[in-house]
Formats: structure tokens, sequence, C-alpha cells
């Protein structure tokens, strides 16, 4: 059935995945020496986010005293694949990737960024162009098949999980079949494109925006934001479950003090690098569950607006979707 795509359809074998009966053993205290490697979330470019984030985890290195290797990759796919693989030892995520690192692949949350702004989260957005003829949602869903869509990949909350379920699902749409055409690619290609008049339609965020701002003002100049969602919490540092506690414990401690001791001016500076980012907070699976809620939400909608051979399996599906949800916000809470 078209919509139920990726780990959504297997939500009802969670359990099994909860079970973390993984082969890959774990480093033991000897293997102190051994390089890790630390996943980076695609900001732009794989080459513009390894640049981003190389001071502090060339401090992570010398603070662990071992070596810790960068992993950028293009996609949010490839971070995906690179984790499930156990390739990966410590990563920034988005709260959608770090939900399947955490439920599937052996990984627990040791801390969330935080913002010079203070804020506590970040907002998905539609963008269209300043001189489009679309200039509110209710004209866009007037007229379906029309527009060009430029979106996120579907593992990206803000590009693609967040609109779909606010926008689309809510109405009982599906993005894929509204538009006219989809395009998948980054944030900022895809702002680029509503820009140059490529495509009429993209999703965003506005985290992703204010850099986009920063580095392409001409092209920022021609965009105009046609759609906000609510609140998305901020992206998250995990680890591996496996590593030795200790270890665990010593890359908790670098990440949550880093900013706030006495090199705080020169290691402030390497967070600004990262886009605004003023530290990283204490935290734990729990922050994860409004990703698991924003899943649950659109899987729901999408089950209740879809055809079924009768309503007993409709309401059959929507009964394994709900206990699901549930197993899982009580395993993120450690319950």
């Amino acid at each position: 059935m078209r919509g139920f795509r990726g780990w959504r359809a297997l939500i009802g074998s969670v359990l099994v995945q909860l079970a973390f009966t993984l082969a890959t053993p774990a480093l033991a205290d000897d293997d102190a020496g051994a390089p890790m490697t630390f996943g980076i979330l695609p900001i732009g470019g794989p080459a513009e986010s390894l640049e981003a984030w190389r001071p502090l985890i060339d401090d992570l290195s010398a603070s662990l005293a071992r070596p810790v290797r960068p992993l950028s990759v293009s996609s949010y796919e490839g971070i995906a694949q690179a984790i499930g693989e156990q390739r990966v030892d410590i990563a920034f995520l988005s709260g959608r990737l770090a939900l399947e690192a955490v439920t599937r692949h052996n990984m627990r949350v040791i801390a969330q960024l935080t913002r010079g702004d203070g804020s506590l989260g970040y907002r998905a957005v539609l963008l269209t162009g300043a001189d489009s003829r679309i200039r509110t949602l209710d004209q866009m869903l007037a007229h379906p098949g029309q527009w060009r869509y430029a979106r996120g990949e579907a593992l990206s909350a803000s590009g693609y999980l967040v609109p779909e379920t606010q926008v689309f699902a809510a109405r009982g749409l599906d993005s894929d079949t509204f538009f006219k055409s989809v395009r998948v690619d980054n944030h900022q290609n895809n702002a680029l494109a509503v820009a140059n008049g490529e495509a009429d339609v993209a999703t965003n965020n506005s985290a992703d925006l204010e850099r986009f701002q920063q580095r392409f003002p001409e092209p920022y100049a021609r965009l105009h934001v046609l759609w906000t969602s609510s609140l998305i919490p901020h992206a998250v540092i995990v680890v591996r479950r496996d590593l030795p506690p200790a270890w665990q414990d010593r890359i908790a401690a670098f990440i949550t003090r880093y900013g706030k001791g006495k090199d705080a001016t020169r290691e402030l500076a390497n967070l600004k690098r990262i886009h605004d980012i003023s530290g990283f907070a204490p935290a734990t699976d729990t922050v994860l569950t409004p990703f698991a809620d924003i899943e649950y939400s659109l899987d729901m909608r999408r089950a209740s607006t879809a055809q079924w051979v009768s309503d007993a399996a409709r309401q059959a599906r929507m009964r394994k979707l709900r206990d699901a949800h549930e197993r899982l916000v009580a395993y993120l809470s450690g319950k």
C-alpha cells in the first residue's frame, strides 16, 4: 500500500529491533588507542560539513588521546547506512535519524545541541519564489498536479516528515502524488532550485535558511516563506551503547562541557563554525519522543485515509500502529 515506506512499514516489529542482538563486538578497554569515527549529519555539502566540524573533532581526539576520524557524507541515507553497518561510534544526527539509530542500531543519546539565541528547536518551512503566483498555502493546495516540488530525503524531519504530516497527510494528501513533479535534494540545493525558478515549492527549515541567507544573499532575496511548522527539537549527539561505559562517559563529558571551560572563547568560536551552536546540553533518548510522535501521526493519518478491504482491516492496522508507538515511547523513556 502506497505511503507506508521504509521503517514505518516495520514499526510493528520495533520490539525485535530493540533487542540489539548485534554481531559486532564492543570495544574492549585495551582498545583505547583504536580510532573512533564521528559521523556528521550533512549540512549543505559534505566538504562544508567536514570543515565546520573538524576543529571540535580534533579537540575531542586530543581529549580522548585517541584518533577520532570524521565521516561526512552527502546524504541522510549515507549516514544512516554507515550507522547501520556500525562504522560510526559517535554521531551528530537530526531527531529522525537518531530515532532509528537508537531503536535499531545500538546507540543512545548523550547530548542535544543548544543555539546562541536560546531557542528550543527549529521549524520546517515551505518556500516559494518571491514573485511566485503561490502566495498562500491554500493557493498551492487548490491546484494539484500543477507545481514542481523540491523536498528533502525521507529521513529528514524538516525536509520531508514534518511538512508531509502537517500539510499533506493532515488533508488526506500525499506529496508524491499531489505535485506535477518531485525532486529530492538537500536544503541548500532545494532553496536554490526555487530561487532560480527550477522548482515552485521547496521544503527547508529555519536554521538552514539562516545559513542560506548568509551564504547566498541574492538567491535568498528571491525566496518567500509560504508555511511554517510547529517547533521541531534540535539535533542530538549519539554514541554506541557497546562502547565501554568509561569511554561513553568521557565522550559525554567532553561534548557537554565544550565551550564552557577555561578555553571557552576558542571553543565557542569552533561551535560558531557549525552555525550558531552555543554548546550541548546533557540529554537522553527521551528527547526523541516528539519524532516518534511525528512518525506515528503520519502513519495514523495515512492508515485512516487509505483504501482497505474492510473497516476491520483498517482498525486492525491502526491498533497495531498504536500499540507499537506506545511500546516505542516506553522504551525511549527507559520504562
